[in-house]
């Protein structure tokens, strides 16, 4: 992805650059109901491993987000598929899958928004790693907001303490692995359209976990399989809308807004588990966010001297 990707809780796609004239209001509100979206979509993953493994949420998660794409694109799909990196996209959905894995198993033992907040160290990662994998420069004011960013985090993991979860690293590594999903995704978007990607994303995770899942299996209600479903579909619109967004306003009015994913978390957390962040957890939170931004503003100008 660009470097104004946006700094998203679940696997985002690739952003396609905004139409000028176009409502910086409208994309807003596009992004605003991602992040409802994705949030919702960890509700659910949460909820279900309370009577299922994760490897079948989250094979259910790739399923009906493939079975959303096959029903959009339907004839068009082989065209779809067709790529000049299958190499690149096979690894990207690799690493996009572990991400989604290592996540929804974090969130069966911690809050939503404790995961979703380690989620936002992603950028700090991308940043750290844009020298070495990408060849781009990162200037102090950067890496001073990538130390300010890790210190958050470490805020609110708190290492050497009682009150430190070793589960609260499974997100942190889906963070460090999404941060190389969104270096893979940069890439292939100077070669592959949007939808192709998102195809490949769905159909890697489909074929690598119903290879897994019969080893877990755990028969699910109607109720249950209607959750899994809606889970699933939840996560592909969230990439749609997401696309959206970027096609509405430019990436500087939209990407902040992807903050939002914080609130949703905290408060879907708290109406359907009872669980509230501690002070630890939002200060941490809050020198993540501020970190991130600043990255981003500095990004921002970069690019724009360029």
């Amino acid at each position: 992805m660009p470097p104004s990707d946006p700094p998203t809780l679940s696997p985002a796609t690739d952003p396609v650059p905004a139409r000028a004239g176009d409502s910086g209001v409208r994309g807003i509100l596009w992004m605003l109901l991602t992040m409802v979206q994705f949030v919702s979509m960890d509700v659910l993953a949460k909820h279900l491993q309370q009577f299922m493994p994760v490897v079948e949420v989250v094979w259910a998660r790739y399923l009906f987000h493939l079975v959303l794409l096959v029903v959009l694109f339907r004839h068009h799909l082989p065209a779809k598929m067709r790529t000049t990196r299958l190499s690149l996209q096979l690894g990207r959905s690799l690493l996009l899958l572990a991400t989604t894995t290592l996540f929804f198993t974090g969130l069966g033992y911690i809050q939503i928004a404790t995961a979703a907040t380690m989620m936002y160290a992603a950028p700090l990662i991308v940043t750290s790693l844009s020298l070495p994998l990408l060849g781009e420069r990162v200037g102090p004011r950067r890496w001073a907001g990538v130390v300010v960013g890790f210190a958050g985090a470490l805020i609110i993991l708190r290492p050497g303490t009682e009150a430190m979860q070793l589960a609260a690293l499974l997100p942190m590594g889906a963070a460090t692995l999404y941060a190389l999903y969104q270096i893979t995704t940069r890439l292939l978007s100077q070669s592959d359209p949007p939808s192709t990607t998102l195809i490949y994303t769905a159909s890697v995770g489909v074929v690598v976990m119903s290879a897994a899942v019969p080893f877990f299996w755990v028969a699910p209600t109607p109720q249950q399989w209607g959750l899994m479903a809606v889970m699933g579909l939840l996560g592909g619109t969230g990439h749609f809308t997401l696309i959206k967004a970027f096609q509405a306003a430019p990436a500087a009015t939209v990407t902040p807004f992807g903050y939002s994913s914080l609130i949703w978390a905290t408060l879907f957390g708290f109406l359907a588990f009872g669980d509230l962040p501690d002070a630890w957890t939002v200060t941490g939170a809050l020198v993540i966010v501020g970190s991130g931004l600043y990255i981003f503003h500095r990004e921002q100008r970069r690019n724009t001297k360029i």
